[in-house]
């Protein structure tokens, strides 16, 4: 049932899909021809022109497009994720020549060579002076060109942040290249890798071998995900790939769950204010996007501060509070209850008077701040 609701959604999300998708040829110099490219800008792209947005290349865009496209509208809709620019690349009867590697050095040659640098010195530049692009980028992959997009990977400076790796095809020597790589990359890289218990067994083998080779790796900027899917074709991989990708790739960026407040914030020796501190902090960091503090997390950490009865920490939470939401009642109440629990009921009686002007915010009203004020003044006859 679950399988069904899921095809239907997806059925749904490619019919909107398709009404925001522009189709463009791009010329190319180094292929000597033009391919066509699938677009797809957010939904709210046109909104704000300084805005800008992480990019997803797809390659194998003539049937991988969809998906991805779907997925990300989809996950970008419930603030799961940033918003992206998401374009496919059309490879639908060049896919060998595109991804073709010498046998002797697994790395790419003649028509792959071409190809590889249309990616890095055509395509992106051109899209990035046509659209907002940010500097965080996804390259996503299905058998072939899974393994030909870790050729990027391989460059000093590695063009992706971001690879979803599905079903691979593996060069001979690709496990040792990005391997070795991986483990002394010093820039944060996200790495998802999946393959599936009814793929072609070759690989499926070569990517359970990469999976034991990642195992190994000890490298704090490395962010690496593995699926065995129980079941799927080669063919059908991707569509239980691709939302797990993007969940795993872009945790930080979701509000805070069930699980990151009882595993993480419950368990913190430190104070659960910097926690949500340096979340978003990561989030601006990672993918170029200063993004408001949810009210959902101020609740989260609020609730943790209460269950420890840690409400020193109170303090810091108003001052965020104000900062994040000025003109409404956010900032004044979580001041407030510092005050009211570090014995000054004075300050807490005043502070929740004071935000009678202020606007009622997450559920908190000014029914409440006058009736904590009142329940102070009459235990203190103030």
């Amino acid at each position: 049932m679950k399988s069904i609701i899921y095809c239907l959604f997806l059925l749904c999300s490619f019919n909107h899909v398709q009404s925001q998708v522009i189709y463009e040829p791009i010329e190319s110099s180094k292929l000597g021809e033009s391919r066509e490219l699938k677009i797809q800008l957010p939904r709210g792209y046109g909104d704000d022109d300084k805005k800008t947005y992480p990019l997803f290349i797809v390659f194998d865009g003539d049937y991988l497009f969809e998906a991805v496209a779907g997925d990300v509208d989809y996950y970008s809709y419930w603030e799961d994720m940033p918003e992206a620019i998401v374009v496919g690349v059309n490879q639908d009867d060049k896919r060998y020549d595109d991804c073709l590697y010498s046998e002797q050095n697994s790395l790419p040659i003649e028509t792959g060579a071409k190809f590889f640098e249309f990616i890095g010195v055509e395509l992106i530049p051109y899209l990035q002076n046509k659209y907002r692009i940010g500097n965080f980028k996804v390259a996503v992959g299905h058998g072939e060109t899974a393994n030909f997009i870790n050729y990027y990977l391989l460059k000093q400076q590695p063009l992706f942040q971001g690879y979803i790796v599905v079903s691979p095809e593996l060069a001979p020597q690709m496990n040792t290249f990005v391997s070795e790589r991986l483990s002394k990359i010093e820039n944060k890289t996200f790495y998802y890798l999946a393959t599936s218990t009814n793929d072609d067994a070759t690989i499926k083998k070569g990517a359970e071998d990469l999976n034991t080779s990642f195992a190994m790796l000890d490298n704090k900027n490395l962010f690496y995900d593995f699926d065995l899917f129980d079941g799927p074709s080669h063919y059908s991989v991707p569509a239980h790939a691709i939302p797990n990708a993007l969940e795993n790739i872009f945790s930080v960026f979701r509000p805070i769950s069930k699980t990151e407040y009882k595993e993480k914030i419950l368990n913190l020796e430190t104070s659960p204010v910097v926690y949500l501190e340096e979340k978003y902090q990561t989030i601006n960091e990672l993918f170029g996007i200063k993004k408001q503090i949810l009210i959902n997390d101020f609740k989260a950490i609020a609730a943790a501060i209460e269950k420890k009865e840690e409400f020193q920490y109170f303090e810091e939470l108003g001052k965020i509070g104000r900062k994040e939401y000025p003109n409404t009642l956010l900032g004044n109440y979580y001041l407030a209850r510092f005050y009211e629990e570090t014995g000054e009921p004075k300050k807490a009686m005043r502070t929740y008077q004071s935000g009678y002007s202020f606007e009622e915010i997450g559920g908190i009203t000014k029914d409440l701040m006058l009736q904590k004020a009142d329940a102070i003044k009459a235990d203190f006859g103030f």
